[in-house]
Formats: C-alpha cells, structure tokens, sequence
C-alpha cells in the first residue's frame, strides 16, 4: 500500500498502515508527536503501537531538536544476519544439541561474560578507541562500566533472540537480535530526565516528548552518549554474530562452513540526514533505515519466521522501514489470553523454550507478519524469507 495521510496539527501524519485499526492511546501519542514545534515530518510504519511518549514503528524527522523518547530506551537495538553455506541437508534430525551451544557461547537474560570478549575481526581499530570514550559519558553511569564490559556478546531477554533459519531454498541462515543492553537503557532514562527538567519542555503536551535543542549542553552530552551507546550495540551484535559462528563452526567441522557478509540495522537510532534542503534529526523507533539498495531485515515472531528485505528509497517515509512484526498485544494482555500449550501449538516444529517465561512473546501477541510485509511494498522490496528453526530466547 502507499500511505494514508491523517492531519496533524504541525505537519501531516503519513501512515503505511490502516488508521482505523490502530489504537487509540498510539493514535493519540501519534497526534501529540505532530504538535512538536520542531516537527518537520512523521511517518508510521505498519508495525506500529503503543510506546513511551512515541509509538513504537514511527519515523519522526526534526530540525535543530531530538526526542529522547522517540528512540526508545534500549538505544541502537538493531539486527544482524548472514547467509551461510550450510543448507538443510546437512543438519542433523535433533537440534537441541545446537540450541544447547549456542545458549553456552551466548549469555541470555541477565547473563554475562566473565570477562570482556572482543570481536573476531568485523570492528576494526574503533574498538580500542570506543572503550577509551567511556571516560566521557554521563557520570551517573560511569560505575556500571565493568557491568557493560561483561555485557558486551550477551543477549538479554524480551524480545531478542538468536536464531538458526532457513530461507526458501534450503540455505540456512543465522540471524540475531539485540541492542545496548542495560548501560543504553539507563543512559536513555538519564537524559530522558534531564530533558524533561528543561524550561523549553515545561508546555509540552506530554512531558515523555521533552526534547534537547542544538547548540545547547545539554543536547552536546546527550549526542555523545546516544552515538556511544549506537556503537555498544553494533558492537554488542558483532561479538554475539562471532561466537555465534564459532559455534557454527564446531558443530559443523565436516561441512567447512563460509559465510557471507553480515547485514546489519538499527532500529532505535538518531541518523542526521536531509531532506526538502533541510538537515534534520531522523529518530527511528522500532523503524530501520531503508534508502535505495539498504539491506534490512524484517523479524516475525519466534514462530512465523522474518524477512531480508532491500530499501525502495522512499523519500515520503524518510527512507524508512517497520523493524518486524509489532505488538498487536501487551505482555500482560498475553500472558492472560495464552497458556504454555497454546506456546507449543504456535511454535510446533522451532526448537526453542517453550515455557510460561515466554508466553508474552507467544507468535499470537504479534500481528501477521506477511501483513505488515504486504503494506510496505513501496518502502522495501523482499530478498529472502526465513525460517526459523531454532530460536534462542533470554
């Protein structure tokens, strides 16, 4: 579909989905996003719902001012992928054993690393460079160092995942999703908090859309720390993809695994880009980046299998894309509607938990994935469509 375009008090609400089957409580924070002063334009992604002070699936382009909200607090949480050589006839009948190593090489929920683990050989001399620019983020988290150190490779719980796919023509395929784990989310609160204490946000409609203005200090530390806090998660996802390929490796030594370039997106991140002749602050909560020829990629949820998709370059949504699925279902919501059977019904054939702590990420709690392909097939073009077949949850 092309986009559905709703009046907004500042700028038009360009909407890549249905108006009408969205909820109030997203279509009302949508509403408020438009009164923004700074405001220059907004687009929603199909995946759309409810987040804090922005929806969550919406592109929100500024000038001169950004939203800490409207990137959502686990700063940079992106996805990472590659084709292997692999394909379905090489694995074996039972995959526990794998679901069993790669759990082992990637610490899940609370998880970490006894020490720091670096990549192999994807990050180039920046690594060294990135640690040494701790020293100049905010102080209120400067004590929580050697808990990102050891965080650095590790997973996380909620909605990330790792997983072992398979694409239409049997060529297997690892995936993952992950993003700064917690040193991003407590750099996201902090400066959530300092913006809302700013005199220019005291008349906001909703103070969760405090926002820093350019050329200020405070939009200065805030910049440091979200660009830093971008990188952790790049960082985090290539570590992760390394120890996940090891593992590859060693459980399929006879087959002498390759491997293809890594596709890897944000889709909680600030990008300056410019557009109309203007430079602008594009936020993407729960959107990726998808310019003329960008690959991305597109998860279900941990039954329904995801997409490897190609940007369109659509300038009207900003170049951009939904990140997956959505919610259609609060946590809460699913954990009341499905049971631990309802779990292994939807998820029949994915070897994964399939337990009462993860009920809330139950196939059913989210929309239809091929929907939300189908609704923006102006925005990307679809390369591949995976899979899964093991997932790994925290």
């Amino acid at each position: 579909m092309s986009y559905v375009e709703v009046p907004g008090e500042k700028v038009p609400i360009r909407m890549w989905t249905d108006p009408a089957s969205v909820e109030d409580v997203a279509m009302q924070q949508l509403r408020n996003v438009a009164t923004l002063p700074w405001i220059k334009g907004l687009a929603v992604m199909p995946d759309v719902h409810f987040g804090k002070g922005a929806t969550v699936g919406s592109v929100i382009a500024m000038q001169g001012a950004v939203c800490p909200a409207a990137v959502g607090v686990d700063i940079g949480c992106g996805m990472s992928a590659v084709k292997t050589s692999l394909t379905a006839n090489d694995l074996p009948g039972d995959l526990s054993r794998l679901r069993s190593r790669i759990e082992q090489a990637i610490p899940v929920g609370r998880g970490m690393h006894d020490e720091l683990i670096e990549p192999d050989d994807v990050c180039g001399a920046g690594w060294d460079d990135f640690w040494e620019r701790f020293d100049g983020i905010a102080e209120s988290v400067k004590f929580r160092q050697q808990r990102a150190v050891r965080q650095m490779g590790t997973l996380g719980g909620g909605n990330h995942f790792v997983e072992f796919c398979l694409d239409s023509t049997g060529s297997v395929w690892l995936m993952l999703h992950s993003g700064s784990r917690n040193i991003g989310n407590e750099l996201a609160d902090f400066h959530i908090g300092v913006a809302q204490s700013l005199p220019h946000n005291q008349d906001l409609i909703d103070r969760d859309l405090a926002v820093f203005v350019s050329d200020t200090p405070e939009m200065g530390a805030y910049r440091n720390d979200l660009f830093w806090a971008q990188e952790y998660a790049s960082y985090n996802r290539a570590v992760m993809m390394d120890l996940f390929k090891n593992v590859v490796r060693k459980e399929f030594k006879k087959a002498k695994v390759t491997f293809d370039p890594v596709i890897s997106c944000h889709h909680n991140y600030v990008s300056e880009e410019r557009y109309d002749g203007m430079d602008l602050l594009v936020t993407r909560k729960g959107a990726i980046r998808a310019g003329s020829g960008d690959y991305g990629i597109i998860p279900g949820s941990m039954g329904t299998g995801s997409y490897i998709v190609k940007g369109l370059g659509n300038e009207a949504s900003f170049n951009s894309a939904s990140h997956g699925a959505g919610r259609k279902m609060s946590r809460n919501a699913a954990r009341k509607k499905f049971s631990v059977r309802d779990l292994e019904d939807q998820t029949r054939g994915v070897e994964c938990r399939k337990d009462s702590g993860v009920v809330d990420e139950i196939p059913g709690a989210y929309k239809p994935i091929e929907k939300v392909i189908d609704q923006q097939r102006d925005l990307v073009e679809v390369v591949a469509k995976l899979k899964q077949i093991v997932c790994v949850k925290g």
